[in-house]
């Protein structure tokens, strides 16, 4: 996988412990197993970061983070994922596909809204969409999240093995 690319990108541990915020997560942030580049890591990391993406609060890179840490997973991966997919320029998109597929699993017709930054409009407006876009939320993190997990799984085996092909060939030739 891209390892030189990653470890050129991604800070050292160390560097990061004079940083404020992270000195709130102690001596337990220079956790190797939080930082190497090693396949259940990586790919149980990327896994996670695309479910996290759908969770429809704005706590997904705390979360990310959180999860990375109880469950030993690569903290830039999961951080990244989850960035990469629910950043400014795609949330809309990726929350509306939520919407849709939560509509279609509880057999309700699409609602037309129109979003209005008040508190009438959170009290009336959004009643007749949170039921679709909860349930598409719950379907599409858990499910993008294990075709994630399996398909990075798989590519990274995929990797390995063409790597180690190529190694064999070039001795026997």
């Amino acid at each position: 996988m891209p390892r030189r690319l990653l470890e050129k990108i991604v800070p050292a541990p160390r560097a990061l412990q004079d940083r404020w915020v992270v000195r709130l997560f102690g001596a337990r942030i220079a956790d190797p197993q939080l930082w190497t580049l090693h396949r259940r890591a990586v790919t149980y990391g990327f896994g996670a970061g695309l479910a996290i993406c759908f969770v429809p609060l704005p706590v997904h890179l705390l979360l990310a983070v959180s999860a990375a840490f109880i469950w030993r997973l690569n903290i830039p991966v999961t951080y990244g994922t989850t960035w990469i997919l629910t950043n400014p320029f795609t949330a809309v998109p990726v929350y509306y596909m939520a919407y849709r597929v939560g509509a279609a699993i509880l057999h309700t017709p699409r609602q037309h809204f129109r979003f209005v930054a008040d508190w009438h409009w959170f009290r009336h407006g959004l009643l007749p969409v949170w039921q679709p876009f909860v349930i598409g939320c719950i379907v599409c993190g858990v499910v993008l999240g294990i075709l994630g997990w399996l398909a990075f799984e798989a590519l990274w085996r995929w990797h390995v093995r063409s790597r180690y092909r190529a190694r064999h060939a070039a001795q026997s030739a």
